[in-house]
Parts: C-alpha cells; sequence; structure tokens
C-alpha cells in the first residue's frame, strides 16, 4: 500500500496570554478582598482537579500565600471525582504529578473519599461535600473554565462542575451521572452546585481560561455570590478560544496521545467531533471518518476512559490501561460504552495500512490525513498531500517545508516531532 506524503502547516491564533501570573492571581484577589469574608486563623480549603490546567500550581500557590498573609490556614483538597482510582492515594498523586505537593505548597494536601451530605436539590438529589471541605471555615474554588465535552449550556465545565461533581468525590460523581443519564448534565450540574454554593461556606472563586495555545488567557476571582452569573460570561470567551482542526473532511485521524490531563473524554470529543456515548452530544460538526490514537499519556496514570472513540490503537497504549481505574471513571460516569477498546495492532504502520483499507473506494495515496500530537495542541500539525491546496488558500493556515513521506522507525511506529 501507498501511503501519501504529509506536509506541516501552522494554524494561525490571535492569542493574548497572561504575561505575570502571579502578580495578575494577587490582583485579582485585591480586587474582590478575601479578608471581608475570611478572618485571621480561619481555616480555608482550595480544590485542585485533575485536569492538566496550564500553571495550575503556580497559581495554587499565589492563592495559598495570600491567605497566608491575611492570616488565614489554607490546605488543598483534590476536587476530581472518581479520578485517580477513586482512592485517596490515588488523586494525590496525580496532583504530585502537576507540582502539587506539600513541600512545593507550603501547606497540607487532605485527600479523602469521604463525603457528608449537606442537603439536596429541588429534585430530591442528595448532594455530597468532601469531607474535609465540609469541616472548613471557608472553601475556594479554583478551575478552568472550557466548553465541555459531552453537553452545551450556559454552564459547562468550571467552577459549578468542580463544586459537583469534584467536591462530591466517587459517591456524589456516581449519583450525578446517573441522573444526568435521564434529566441531562445542565440540569443537575447547576442543581446540585446551587445547593452548594447556598448550604456551604463558599469564600470565592477563581476561574482560568485558556487559550488555543495551551496557555493562561484569564485569571478571574469571583465573588461567591457571582460564581454562576460571571462563569457563563467567560464560557462564551472559552469557546472562542478552544483550538479546532482547520480541515476536513478527514479520512483518517492520527492521534499521537490521549490521556485525563488532556480532556475528560481523552481526547476532546469538541475536537474529534464524535462520540460513542447516546446521550452525549459534542457541539462540532468537523467529519472524521476514522480514528487512529497511538499512545497513552503517563500523566493519565493509566486511566483511557473513552478509548471507546477511536476506531484503532495499538498493543502498547492497551498495555498501559490500568482497568480498574478506566473502569471506576467510565462507570461513576455511567458510560460503559467509552471504555470499549477498538481493534489493535503491535505497529503504526499496520494501524495505518488496515484503516485506510477501511476508508471507501479512495487510493490510500489520495486519502486525506490529518496527524496531530493530541487535542490540545492544534498550532502545528501535519496534512496529506490532498490537502495542501485547501490549506494554502487559507489565510490562517501556512504550509511549512516540504511534502515528505510517513517516517517509521525500524519498530514500525511513526517518528513525530510534533
Amino acid at each position: 500500500m501507498k501511503f501519501p506524503k504529509m506536509v506541516r502547516i501552522n494554524q494561525h491564533f490571535n492569542t493574548k496570554p497572561v504575561q505575570d501570573i502571579p502578580a495578575t492571581v494577587r490582583a485579582e484577589l485585591n480586587r474582590i478582598k478575601p479578608e471581608k469574608t475570611i478572618g485571621k486563623g480561619q481555616t480555608v480549603a482550595i480544590t485542585a482537579g485533575s485536569r492538566g490546567i496550564t500553571n495550575l500550581a503556580l497559581v495554587l500557590g499565589e492563592v495559598v500565600g495570600e491567605l497566608k498573609r491575611i492570616g488565614a490556614k489554607p490546605f488543598i483538597i483534590p476536587a476530581m471525582g472518581s479520578h485517580g482510582g477513586a482512592t485517596a492515594r490515588g488523586q494525590k498523586k496525580i496532583l504530585e504529578h502537576y507540582g502539587v505537593t506539600r513541600e512545593a505548597m507550603g501547606v497540607p494536601i487532605k485527600s479523602s473519599m469521604q463525603v457528608v451530605q449537606i442537603g439536596s436539590t429541588p429534585d430530591g438529589i442528595p448532594v455530597y461535600l468532601d469531607r474535609y471541605a465540609s469541616q472548613a471555615d471557608h472553601i475556594v474554588v479554583l478551575n478552568r473554565v472550557k466548553p465541555h465535552t459531552d453537553f452545551k449550556g450556559k454552564i459547562e465545565s468550571g467552577l459549578m462542575k468542580i463544586m459537583a461533581i469534584g467536591l462530591g468525590k466517587q459517591k456524589g460523581a456516581d449519583l450525578y451521572h446517573n441522573a444526568i443519564v435521564r434529566q441531562g448534565h445542565f440540569p443537575v450540574l447547576t442543581s446540585v452546585a446551587q445547593v452548594i454554593l447556598e448550604k456551604c461556606p463558599i469564600a470565592f472563586g477563581l476561574a482560568l481560561v485558556e487559550n488555543q495555545r495551551d496557555e493562561t488567557e484569564i485569571i478571574r476571582a469571583i465573588p461567591a455570590a457571582d460564581i454562576e452569573k460571571t462563569e457563563a460570561q467567560l464560557l462564551r470567551k472559552a469557546k472562542r478560544l478552544l483550538p479546532q482542526i482547520p480541515l476536513d473532511p478527514i479520512d483518517l485521524l492520527i492521534v499521537d496521545w490521549m490521556g485525563k490531563e488532556i480532556s475528560g473524554t481523552g481526547m476532546d470529543q469538541n475536537v474529534i467531533g464524535r462520540t460513542v456515548i447516546s446521550y452525549h452530544r459534542p457541539d462540532t460538526k468537523i467529519d472524521v471518518l476514522r480514528l487512529f490514537v497511538r499512545d497513552l499519556t503517563d500523566d493519565s496514570e493509566g486511566n483511557a476512559t473513552a478509548i471507546g472513540n477511536a476506531d484503532f490503537t495499538t498493543q502498547r497504549l492497551v498495555d498501559k490501561i490500568d482497568t480498574q481505574a478506566t473502569y471506576m471513571n467510565a462507570f461513576t460516569s455511567s458510560c460503559p460504552e467509552a471504555v470499549r477498546i477498538p481493534p489493535y495492532f503491535k505497529t503504526d504502520r499496520e494501524v495505518i495500512k488496515t484503516a485506510l483499507g477501511t476508508i471507501g473506494l479512495v487510493e490510500s495515496q489520495n486519502a486525506r490525513i490529518v496527524h496531530i500530537r493530541d487535542t490540545l495542541h492544534l498550532e502545528e500539525m501535519y496534512i496529506s498531500q490532498a490537502m495542501v491546496k485547501e490549506a494554502k488558500q487559507s489565510k490562517d493556515i501556512r504550509v511549512i517545508g516540504k511534502q515528505q513521506p510517513l517516517k517509521f522507525a525500524k519498530s514500525g511506529n511513526l517518528v513525530s516531532d510534533l
């Protein structure tokens, strides 16, 4: 089989990242005056999630420092539902990957899967809260605001979600996702978060928005009473900053890496334009016929949730799967179909040859192939020769270098420099 030649392209993004993260965090906290709510000697639980948030440790460190400055006693809690195998040690280990440790932060990392019930939604859904958070005098919710991979609404993934799914730990996440199957994401998540805002001492929120280059574009401190309204405003901005693959349709999309720090679904469904979960609806029109994911990141800790979105994968990825962590995440999310393992082969060459044999009556050398690093990093990618003319006609795409054959190592695996 003849493989098409590939060429590297650069996608232009108009971004304005925050230049001084620590100074911006301090300025935002000074703007809302947390000392008006938090007294000297009072304890403050700060949430830290499992997604690969850019500058997470740097931002958390500044928040901790500012709370200490006003005389408070902060500590950090993992707020990540069932991730990390739904164990206290597993969730603490995820934070360690991001540099969030007791030594680096200068405060305790209190990890527990125990929860207490603090109320119920108007529909009768019990609302749970992390035990350590329930014992704190105040809670600070910190998270990235971004489009959710599975649903669309005024509120998607951000502060409201981390209050519900994150602080609810495995017990809450399991209950809420079961409710979501019938009632939908938006009603369940917002109603649970609203109970937490009403019943719990949420001091303030700190929202982060990232741009197409995976850089911190916005840092916003939000008083508790304004969290829902302000998050909706930030989500609209985040949607405009969501990176996309600029060309389609695609016969074969090659993805080097999937992982939980990249997306809750390993590969952002808003980018790949598909989901195997019947009640999920990614809001994208990109047309990908075949999807090949090559490997699983180390930071994912063996969690390959949503591997089912791929059509093909490799033996090496399958060998890295921690079924306990993956199944726990999928079952807690009421998405067993997301962990169906697609056909897999020992080498990338075998996968690509097989995949190109399933794209219809198209000569393999004329196939429309896109090769990306992951769904977070889309500034540069490779496209096949059949797509070069379209790329050159776009003002936002620059073709780099000459067309070259796919590069394989002696192992039969692709050589990727993305």
